[in-house]
């Protein structure tokens, strides 16, 4: 499996403050039966800022940990873009490629408040896709203002964007409110990929499999397997996403 969403770097933004945590993390990961990971720390939230050396840095760092520890999983850069009014002047996507996924300039991880929903979205999804970047919604059915009123997300996609969801709002590990929205988003099948955002080894876990599952019961196995393997490969390589 292939996670394209976690905060698994050391010392960079809310995720793990040791390397032996990370290196936890990659356990987890490994244990779970995930073979690609993306690292994708919080970009422009107000609380984190993004230093590409230093997130390139910390990933050749955790790689060779892995290999020094036998680990079959390589670490991958992107980040999680915090969604604001400057994407609509997104050639700083063209010249920072660690905003996106891999470096590829094709996908970049939006991430959008928890409370409420900006109200330049579509502007801003209209204006990547023009130019030739896709965007990744995450966790959106985290999102208080989606909760609500989950058709939202329908536009979203419509309009080409690609819809990322947390493999522990499918488990119930979170509150009833993103499970509800998160089984509504599934059964319309609006949703690409599952994600971890991972946070940590034993509260925020790198774990995939358990939703995977749930998935599978609801969609079949094929449908869930499309959401861990293929879509998030699709991703990682660069290339288009088809329906």
């Amino acid at each position: 499996m292939i996670d394209i969403h976690t905060h698994i770097l050391p010392m960079i933004d809310d995720g793990p403050t040791l390397e032996q945590e990370s290196l936890e993390m990659c356990r987890v990961a490994v244990n779970d039966g995930i073979k690609k990971i993306i690292a994708t720390p919080h970009v422009g939230n107000g609380m984190y800022d993004l230093d590409a050396n230093k997130v390139l840095e910390k990933i050749h760092m955790l790689n060779q940990l892995l290999k020094q520890e036998g680990l079959d999983l390589v670490i991958f850069p992107g980040a999680e873009v915090h969604i604001n009014d400057r994407l609509l002047d997104a050639e700083i996507l063209r010249e920072s490629s660690i905003l996106t996924i891999n470096g590829g300039k094709k996908y970049i991880l939006l991430e959008f408040p928890f409370q409420w929903v900006p109200p330049k979205t579509e502007q801003i999804i209209f204006k990547l896709k023009s130019m030739g970047f896709t965007p990744i919604l995450p966790h959106l059915e985290r999102n208080y203002r989606i909760q609500r009123n989950p058709h939202i997300v329908a536009r979203y996609v419509e309009m080409g964007a690609i819809l990322q969801v947390t493999a522990q709002s499918i488990t119930g590990d979170f509150d009833a409110a993103p499970l509800k929205c998160v089984l509504w988003m599934l059964k319309n099948n609006l949703v690409h990929v599952i994600a971890s955002d991972a946070h940590s080894p034993v509260a925020r876990p790198p774990i995939l499999s358990r939703a995977v599952k749930v998935v599978a019961d609801m969609l079949g196995e094929e449908a869930a397997k499309k959401m861990v393997l293929e879509h998030p490969r699709i991703i990682l390589e660069g290339l288009p996403l088809g329906a």
